[in-house]
């Protein structure tokens, strides 16, 4: 057995690779191994004076060793593991194997772990390495994108020593020029390629590709081709079959795809039109099924009502059911869309000095009629509740239906799919449409639809009434649907007063009744009442309310009280008030 100093000294001088390889051919056959050397659960059984002659680690390890004859080296901690360790060694006996964009990585580090540098033996594993990064691995754009993905690894030595940042800037680089100069078909080809990387890689290529302003189709692609491949069930999968394996939120498998939406999310472009809608739509479904952090589902939410006019009826189909469509599954999302469109068109609406109500653009039209249609789609879940139904529905201004055909529809198709609602119910769920909107088509429908409650029965007979009558066009009778609207909440208001008037009748019999069990006459309260005109500004007594009540009921309040001057025909555009009957 060598003694260790002498091992250092006397193969200082083998520092050429050929003079170790040689020795190795000659002498390692009949020399036993003196060292062992653990790798994890790896025993490699060597030679000490063919590895201190290139990794001045190991020499430091057995010089610095209190044992006189170190006989066991524990490098578990070596970059790559066994595998790496064992092509180092291999390196050291001089024994030849093959460098590639897949081990390269590993073994640059390697080599700095072991110390195995130009300074302790020329032309020395480091500068093997180096050299093939750089001539080799380093000028395509795939081994740059392998040699950046063996990196996950190694951190954090591969960040030290530069390699992952190199590689991402050659990534960036050569994929700004064959996104914008493809030099093969498909064009889109090294997205695929990009996508094999982990989700903090990817992040920061994505990060570079936006700090070297490349174009938004080009970074939207990269991320679009990496969610669908690495949510594939959630994302491009719409059966859901790949989501019935997922037994609970806890899962190994939710929170990675969780941890992936949550990264994602915030490499997002932020322009309005750089992602697919229904890309946006299905990424939001995901992140609502795995139970993603509230920032992230409302940045989502956020990107979807900002273009919610290019939206179908279909990509909120997506939002609101199940993967496997038999059910309800998240219909808040959509509310807080459609409500975050409303309060952004009414903003504009106030600052360009126009009433929301009466006016709205044409993006918000639109946007109604695809919430009418999508109501009509979600109408037959039975589990649909009036309120959440509703809800949607009133979050359209008035003003963007014309007609409320559309609605119509949806009301009609929910009180068939709930037969068992009462006459309070039927008539909440058709609250939200106005029946003097309807087409004659829709009136026509509705005055036959025994499904509706009678007074939106009534409203739309009245309507057709009052057309018949009139005798005036379609578009003339829809103007003056506002004013019959009109004459009825004047019809409710008079109402109650007319019921505030029977309760102080009432109250004055009583205080008559009152004034005789006392044996006062009414004489003296005349006189004392008399007796203050006098005096300063007369206090309002309780009969004189009441006369100025039944004053507001004259109907000759403004005219001639001769009943013979008053015309006996009706003008048909105001006409009078009466109960909605056909005479």
């Amino acid at each position: 057995m060598f003694h260790r100093a002498y091992i250092v000294k006397k193969f200082n001088s083998y520092d050429d690779d050929l003079a170790c390889a040689l020795f190795y051919r000659i002498f390692s056959q009949d020399i036993p191994a003196d060292v062992v050397v653990e790798v994890g659960e790896a025993n490699f059984s060597l030679h000490k004076f063919m590895l201190v002659a290139k990794s001045n680690r190991i020499r430091q390890l057995i010089l610095e060793s209190a044992e006189p004859d170190l006989t066991r080296i524990d490098l578990s901690n070596i970059p790559g593991g066994p595998e790496t360790f064992e092509k180092a060694a291999k390196f050291c006996y001089g024994v030849n194997f093959e460098i590639t964009v897949h081990n390269v990585a590993a073994l640059r580090c390697a080599a700095e772990y072991l110390q195995m540098t130009d300074k302790y033996c020329d032309n020395n594993l480091t500068g093997r390495t180096e050299d093939f990064l750089t001539q080799v691995a380093l000028s395509s754009l795939s081994g740059a994108i392998v040699v950046l993905k063996s990196c996950e690894d190694l951190t954090p030595i591969a960040e030290e020593l530069k390699i992952v940042q190199r590689c991402v800037e050659v990534v960036t680089s050569k994929v700004t020029i064959e996104a914008n100069f493809p030099s093969r078909s498909p064009t889109n080809w090294w997205t695929e390629e990009l996508s094999i990387l982990d989700i903090d890689f990817f992040g920061r290529v994505i990060t570079s590709m936006k700090q070297r302003a490349s174009k938004t189709l080009t970074v939207s692609s990269a991320i679009v081709t990496y969610a669908e491949r690495w949510l594939r069930d959630l994302i491009r999968d719409h059966s859901g079959a790949g989501t019935k394996s997922l037994e609970s939120d806890d899962s190994d498998i939710r929170i990675r795809q969780r941890e992936l939406i949550q990264s994602i999310v915030p490499l997002l472009p932020s322009e309005k039109a750089a992602l697919p809608i229904n890309f946006i739509c299905c990424l939001l479904r995901s992140a609502t099924f795995v139970k993603a952090s509230t920032a992230t589902k409302n940045e989502l939410e956020k990107r979807i009502s900002a273009i919610l006019e290019h939206v179908t009826v279909d990509d909120l189909l997506v939002l609101s059911f199940s993967y496997d469509g038999e059910r309800l599954f998240d219909l808040e999302s959509v509310r807080r869309i459609i409500s975050g469109f409303a309060e952004r068109e009414k903003s504009v609406a106030v600052f360009n000095a126009g009433d929301f109500r009466e006016v709205c653009s044409a993006a918000m039209l639109r946007v109604a009629k695809i919430v009418d249609a999508y109501l009509g789609e979600i109408a037959t879940c039975t589990e649909l509740s009036i309120s959440k139904f509703n809800g949607i529905a009133v979050l359209i201004p008035k003003g963007a239906r014309k007609v409320d055909d559309d609605l119509y529809r949806a009301v009609d198709i929910y009180l068939k799919s709930h037969p068992n609602l009462d006459e309070i119910e039927r008539e909440k769920v058709c609250s939200v449409m106005d029946a003097l909107k309807l087409s004659y088509e829709a009136r026509l429908h509705a005055s036959q639809n025994k499904r509706l409650p009678v007074q939106i029965v009534l409203h739309a007979l009245y309507f057709d009434q009052l057309k018949l009558r009139s005798g005036e066009d379609e578009d003339d009778m829809q103007m003056d649907a506002v004013s019959t609207r009109n004459q009825v909440q004047a019809d409710v208001s008079l109402a109650k007063e007319n019921e505030a008037l029977r309760t102080e009748l009432l109250k004055m019999k009583m205080y008559i009744s009152d004034i005789k069990k006392t044996g006062s006459g009414v004489g003296a309260s005349a006189a004392t009442t008399s007796s203050g005109k006098g005096g300063g500004p007369r206090k309002p007594t309780f009969f004189s309310s009441v006369s100025k009540k039944l004053g507001k009921l004259n109907p000759f309040k403004n005219g001639s009280k001769d009943t013979l001057n008053i015309d006996d025909c009706v003008d048909v555009t105001k006409p009078r008030r009466r109960r909605f009957s056909i005479s």
